[in-house]
């Protein structure tokens, strides 16, 4: 696979958008997912600057994930803003990546990131619980790069 285009289909991609949706109603953590064909840098430094290109670093609690893909290279990674590092356990988004790679394994991308998105949301309830007056800082689309 080449093109991160064929990486999902438009089905698919609508699908992910609601997990979003659905995973930020129970938090003030914004998620956001990020899909590329590939990086030349470590995934874990590009999926750091696509974060800050994305403006993830610019929410009021620091509270934002990013779930970021470099599918050529088959490599992901979880990736949370300061708000959220300060106050969880170094091990925090482990089981977010477990649910994640055993749906990849298997070729299933799209329930992969829902089952990632979902849990992320779980686990962001636990510290960010949804306010009232909260408002999403953040677009719940796909961004490409």
């Amino acid at each position: 696979m080449s093109k991160v285009e064929d990486f999902l289909t438009k089905e698919e991609e609508s699908a992910i958008v609601e997990a979003i949706c659905v995973a930020e109603k129970n938090t003030s953590g914004e998620i956001r997912v990020h899909i590329e064909a590939t990086t030349a840098l470590d995934a874990y430094d590009r999926a750091m600057e696509v974060f800050h290109e994305l403006n993830m670093d610019a929410t009021e609690l620091q509270n934002g994930v990013l779930i970021y893909l470099a599918v050529n290279d088959k490599t992901f990674v979880i990736c949370g803003d300061k708000g959220i590092n300060d106050v969880v356990a170094p091990d925090f988004w482990d089981c977010t990546r477990d649910a994640m790679v055993s749906q990849f394994k298997l070729g299933n991308y799209k329930q992969g990131l829902i089952d990632g998105i979902l849990n992320a949301g779980e686990q962001l309830k636990k510290y960010f619980p949804w306010q009232e007056g909260d408002t999403n800082e953040l677009s719940n689309e796909i961004s490409k790069g």
